[in-house]
């Protein structure tokens, strides 16, 4: 027991810094070969601060576990809006200024919907996960041509360019791309080792364990990222951090276990997990969006958001009493 526990410590450790310094890297050799900052911002990071969850659960569902794999793209979904954003939104109320960031939002709901309807059939299988993860490509090419059309005229611009690194030779930019995804690798079986161990302990689902403990762990980057946005005054890239990982989860990660290990689900995702997902991703958009006049989060909101990731909590653990 004691060593499944230090592996998933250690796990998250090295899967949090290897995930930054992919970033990094991978922002720093895109602004080198010239890629505007938001497409970087855009692409890079946003599948950068999801590589977490994504290798976690190519691994969880390769390893035969993939409830795990798809308790993590769920509960890191609600881990982002109620937890990430709620306590980003209690530091700094948040403004919502950029219009790609508007158009995101509408679209999550829509893949939202999407993965909900490909599930209610009680299974993911293979054909569920391409539709998912075609999807997701698709948008990304959406999401760059809207970008280089607007980029001179959009908000995030210049947040972007303010946190993308400038000063970082090439050949330092490949080293901590190449080390950082060679760490995210190894971080995330190391994680998924420790976890199955404490599931099979403890006697708890696999699909508790990724929804709880993989989540919040794989959530601490975004965590991360949106406390810093929201502290610099960066408010669009605070909300359009967990916008676009929620993304990369709904479509890229929930479509992993589809891919390797298809199979039924448990009656618990379509009951409880799924109706939640989709129940706080139109709070999300009705809060952000600005349906009454500009978008906003303000600190009331905030705390009724990590309300929310405290009573998810407190859900989950009366599951398994």
């Amino acid at each position: 027991m004691f060593l499944f526990s230090l592996a998933i410590i250690a796990g998250f450790i090295l899967l949090i810094w290897s995930a930054d310094r992919f970033i990094i890297g991978a922002a720093a050799t895109a602004q080198n070969f010239s890629v505007p900052p938001l497409i970087i911002g855009l692409t890079v990071v946003g599948f950068g601060t999801s590589a977490p969850e994504m290798m976690v659960a190519g691994f969880a569902a390769w390893e035969g576990s993939p409830a795990m794999a798809i308790g993590n793209a769920l509960g890191s979904n609600i881990t982002n809006i109620t937890l990430v954003l709620g306590f980003a939104a209690l530091i700094a109320p948040l403004n919502v200024q950029s219009r790609i960031l508007k158009k995101e939002l509408p679209i999550l709901l829509f893949a939202t919907l999407v993965a909900l309807v490909l599930m209610r059939d009680m299974t993911l299988g293979r054909i569920d996960g391409a539709i998912l993860f075609a999807l997701l490509v698709l948008l990304m090419a959406w999401f760059t041509r809207q970008g280089l059309r607007n980029q001179d005229q959009d908000a995030l611009t210049e947040e972007f360019i303010e946190e993308i690194p400038t000063q970082m030779h090439t050949g330092l930019a490949l080293f901590w791309l190449i080390l950082g995804l060679v760490l995210l690798t190894a971080s995330s079986r190391l994680l998924v080792w420790g976890a199955v161990g404490v599931a099979t302990e403890f006697g708890v689902s696999e699909l508790i364990i990724g929804l709880t403990v993989i989540a919040v762990g794989t959530s601490l980057p975004e965590l991360a990222a949106s406390i810093s946005g929201a502290l610099k005054n960066e408010h669009d890239i605070a909300i359009g951090n967990v916008v676009g990982s929620n993304l990369f989860n709904t479509l890229g990660v929930l479509a992993i276990p589809g891919l390797i290990a298809p199979g039924p689900l448990s009656p618990e995702v379509l009951q409880r997990d799924m109706p939640i997902v989709l129940g706080l991703t139109i709070v999300l958009f009705v809060m952000a969006y600005g349906l009454r006049g500009p978008g906003r989060i303000n600190r009331l909101e905030g705390s009724l958001l990590f309300g929310a990731f405290i009573a998810y909590q407190i859900l989950l653990f009366l599951s398994i009493q």
